[in-house]
């Protein structure tokens, strides 16, 4: 397993995978190793996918300093990953919270970048995170469900600021399209895979400037794909057009019944979707 070193001298590691131009893919949670990721629905056949484990998570050694798990922060491990693998500039994917720091990226170091992928991205960086409002259009979808009312209150203490793991994992049947054994194991591995440091650290004061993100992803000269699933709660696709709307000449896709995570509900939609991107 390779390992590099950040900017702070801790000792960072990243997972390759595949076959085909490079990808750098930077994982959510907030605070999850990437091992969650998989090889996103068979994209490893087309690309060779290079799965970084922010700090504190996953193979990557934890910082001396907290401070530097915030989101903004987490920018430089990305750029000393691109750095290490002697790339000028790089295709960047960022899932959930990790499309909050390809974000941040993209507003530090948009010379850097060759393409860039936000998959059913967070939106708290531009400041529009989904309220129990947004999320009722694509709870509905799982209403005939025998957990449906547990995991619906569930998701609304967690959202309240009650973000338990026993909550997030009674929330769990809604972040995914289809509540099968494979998406049950995907989330019974979460408390394993996720550092509550790392988690804490992310959102810290001084994380999230959304004026400033919004204005540098208008800035943006680079092909962007915004991706989205039709039932996701988290990443509601009518505030994720709002993301796109930010983006100048973005390429959305919106895959149909999708939870969060996509690559889980309907790999060969999401494939077909990616492998080419950005067009060559």
């Amino acid at each position: 397993m390779p390992r590099f070193t950040a900017h702070d001298g801790t000792t960072l590691a990243y997972h390759q995978t595949g076959d085909g131009p490079p990808l750098l893919c930077v994982p959510g949670g907030a605070g999850r190793a990437s091992s969650y990721l998989g090889d996103l629905g068979g994209l490893h056949r087309h690309r060779t996918l290079l799965l970084l484990d922010n700090r504190g998570t996953g193979d990557s050694d934890a910082p001396a300093d907290p401070a530097t798990y915030r989101r903004d922060r987490l920018a430089a491990d990305v750029d000393a990953l691109r750095a290490h693998l002697g790339l000028d500039r790089v295709d960047l994917l960022g899932h959930s919270a990790g499309a909050g720091i390809a974000m941040a990226y993209a507003e530090h170091h948009p010379d850097r970048l060759a393409s860039l992928i936000l998959l059913t991205p967070a939106l708290r960086a531009i400041g529009a995170s989904p309220t129990e409002t947004d999320w009722a259009e694509h709870l509905r979808v799982h209403a005939h469900q025998p957990w449906f009312a547990e995991a619906t209150a569930a998701l609304t203490a967690w959202s309240q600021g009650h973000g338990t793991p026993a909550n997030r994992q009674a929330a769990a049947p809604l972040f995914y399209g289809r509540w099968d054994d494979r998406a049950r194991a995907h989330a019974a591995a979460e408390p394993a895979e996720a550092s509550p440091d790392a988690q804490a650290g992310y959102a810290a004061d001084g994380a999230f400037t959304p004026g400033r993100t919004r204005r540098a992803l208008a800035a943006l000269d680079i092909p962007v794909l915004v991706y989205a699933g039709g039932a996701d709660p988290l990443s509601p696709p009518h505030l994720v057009r709002q993301l796109v709307d930010l983006i100048p000449d973005a390429t959305y896709v919106e895959q149909p019944h999708a939870g969060h995570f996509p690559w889980l509900d309907d790999p060969d939609f999401l494939v077909e979707h990616l492998r080419a991107f950005p067009p060559r």
